[in-house]
């Protein structure tokens, strides 16, 4: 190489350098313009959200290299899981879930004072009104599935009970549908109760044995699981929301053990301490007094409460 060629190389080396440099110059700005604009939230807590939101948004698109066609792609994505939202259906929970966002948030925020139950995702759901329930009323109104009884007791985490508690409870049917997904199939209300817990805490309502069931993938969380390899399941589970005045509510499932996808949850939503044993049991006497046929399954669950 010549004098000549090694300096127009140099030359050129130090241009591109120069326009690397500008080009990053440019990216930084932007990101700081977007960031001050920020500035005059009254919030503070909004403040707080939105700049952190858009410092990582911006961190994302430099680290991946985002290209305009993949940002157009992912705006009709958002687009379209907006779009597949109804009164019945909530494709954006769906898919905070399906990142494993809603569970992070449960772990990061829920009730984890020693001793107390843990709390997991809300799911996509809890839609419609629970309907009020006696205790030891049954809330599968089709009765196509194996018998079982559910009981415990609700309490403070140094056991004492906590009367009149509020228990809401949710499921799909042994088909793996909610209520609200097969209307036609499903009386309203079907797998679902709302129960008052007696003087001394404790609820009981007689269901059917919840099994796996694939979350929705006719939209475009499906389209998002199938393209990243993943399968759409969740382990057998029913859903429970506890209240009582003076205590934290909490949002929780119990997971059938030994059921399939315990280790695989779509939604990462599996706790060691939220799987229960759904107990075969040949009773004659304890199914005339649960009124269930016999033999049948029974799975107890005490929910545990924080003070507030």
């Amino acid at each position: 190489m010549t004098t000549e060629d090694a300096v127009s190389a140099a030359a050129a080396t130090e241009e591109a350098v120069s326009a690397t440099a500008a080009s990053e110059a440019a990216v930084d700005a932007v990101t700081r313009q977007a960031v001050d604009s920020l500035s005059a939230t009254a919030d503070p807590r909004l403040r707080d959200l939105l700049t952190a939101l858009v410092r990582h948004l911006h961190a994302f698109a430099r680290e991946t290299r985002l290209t305009p066609a993949e940002w157009e792609e992912a705006v009709g994505f958002l687009t379209a899981t907006g779009q597949a939202c109804t009164d019945t259906r909530q494709e954006f929970i769906l898919l905070s879930d399906v990142l494993g966002l809603s569970t992070l948030v449960e772990t990061l925020h829920g009730h984890s004072a020693p001793g107390t139950t843990e709390s997991t995702v809300l799911g996509p759901f809890h839609l419609t009104e629970s309907p009020a329930r006696e205790l030891g009323d049954s809330i599968d109104l089709v009765g196509d599935g194996e018998p079982c009884v559910i009981s415990g007791r609700v309490r403070a985490a140094d056991g004492t009970p906590l009367p009149g508690a509020v228990v809401d409870v949710w499921q799909a049917d042994p088909h793996g549908f909610y209520d609200v997904q097969r209307p036609d199939a499903q009386p309203p209300g079907n797998g679902r109760g709302l129960f008052t817990a007696d003087a001394e805490g404790a609820f009981r309502f007689r269901t059917c044995v919840p099994s796996p069931y694939p979350i929705p993938t006719d939209g475009p969380v499906g389209t998002l699981l199938k393209a990243a390899g993943r399968h759409p399941y969740r382990p057998a589970h029913i859903h429970f929301i506890a209240t009582a005045d003076g205590h934290a509510p909490v949002t929780t499932h119990i997971f059938v053990a030994g059921g399939a996808h315990l280790d695989s949850d779509a939604v990462f939503a599996v706790k060691d301490s939220l799987v229960k044993d759904f107990t075969p049991t040949d009773d004659p006497c304890l199914a005339r007094e649960f009124g269930v046929p016999n033999p049948f399954r029974h799975a107890r669950f005490d929910l545990v409460l924080e003070r507030e």
